[in-house]
């Protein structure tokens, strides 16, 4: 039977997330407005979800560095997210525009690929013996990669399209 319950499992989160991923690969092409002034609000929004999770249930000093050290690989990895997305401007009215990378969606697909291996590996036993951590601690840790994540992808996306417009309009002087 607990065979039968993980394969229908896999099944439905592998559906999922092809069809989350068909949707994207859909409007991949399509060129939507980018809004630097906009950039913040998912962040920090996440960021005082990650705040108020972290004051309700204070990890351990494990915790907290494992914590510490998951930001630091999402904000790595965010960046190299934000890099691989597409910022176009209009050189007559500035306004800017992203469109998706195909790179940026296989990016996140990599990291979903290592989600589920960690996710297996705790089912069958073996995350037991790596540093004896708990559902909580994981989630601390899952918590904080996402707002590196998320927040170092806006930024770098801010930078540049910040950097494009000043050219722009120094161009354009």
């Amino acid at each position: 039977m607990q065979y039968q319950n993980s394969w229908i499992s896999y099944a439905i989160s592998g559906t999922i997330i092809a069809l989350v991923l068909g949707i994207r690969i859909w409007r991949m092409n399509k060129v939507r407005p980018l809004r630097i002034e906009r950039l913040w609000i998912v962040p920090a929004i996440l960021a005082l979800a990650t705040a108020s999770m972290f004051i309700a249930a204070p990890p351990s000093p494990l915790g907290w560095a494992l914590s510490l050290v998951a930001l630091v690989i999402g904000a790595a990895l965010g960046w190299q997210r934000g890099r691989f997305m597409r910022i176009q401007i209009d050189p007559e009215t500035h306004m800017l525009n992203q469109r998706s990378s195909p790179a940026a969606l296989l990016f996140i697909v990599g990291l979903i690929a290592v989600r589920f291996a960690a996710r297996s590996a705790l089912a069958s036993g073996a995350g037991d013996t790596f540093l004896h951590l708990n559902a909580m601690t994981l989630t601390d840790i899952l918590v904080a990669l996402a707002l590196g994540l998320v927040a170092a992808t806006r930024l770098e996306m801010y930078l540049r399209a910040r950097r494009m417009l000043e050219s722009a309009r120094a161009a354009r002087a």
